[in-house]
């Protein structure tokens, strides 16, 4: 499967440079974490987001053996 799902969304992801100036970062002024309205929406987008990756994990099992059944 060409598309690869994450389920890392609430947290945000650094540059270098913002990961080199959390070193002297000593209050966590520099932390920084993506967002939902509500606690029920983060809850939402968790689960939907971890089915999505169950159902990737098994279409990629089917497409692995499909091309294991082809070469045998």
């Amino acid at each position: 499967m060409n598309k690869q799902i994450q389920s890392d969304f609430l947290f945000a992801r650094p540059s270098f440079a913002s990961g080199a100036a959390s070193t002297l970062d000593m209050w966590g002024q520099l932390t920084d974490y993506n967002s939902s309205a509500t606690p029920a929406e983060a809850d939402a987008n968790a689960i939907s987001a971890d089915w999505a990756i169950v159902g990737q994990d098994i279409f990629d099992a089917i497409e692995q053996c499909a091309s294991e059944c082809d070469a045998a």
